[in-house]
């Protein structure tokens, strides 16, 4: 299996990330730093990109940076994610 385009991850993200937050957010957008999700919600968000994408995303790669925004969260599945 491969990687999902960056279509499909940024659709994911953004489905997720509204369910999680009540609110649509821009690709540029402050996720986090803005305090729409806080730090325990990240392991949440991953997860449900992992599912819903069908991919892993090793932990020792990831920082709460890498999900600040739509945009960061599409690089981040995208250099370290791997096809389950």
């Amino acid at each position: 299996m491969s990687l999902p385009d960056s279509t499909s991850i940024r659709a994911a993200a953004r489905a997720i990330v509204a369910d999680m937050t009540g609110a649509s957010v821009a690709d540029d957008e402050p996720i986090i730093s803005a305090g729409l999700i806080d730090s325990r919600s990240i392991l949440r968000l991953i997860s449900r990109l992992e599912a819903q994408l069908r991919v892993t995303l090793p932990a020792e790669t990831l920082q709460p940076d890498d999900f600040d925004t739509l945009d960061l969260i599409v690089e981040t599945v995208e250099r370290v994610g791997r096809a389950k």
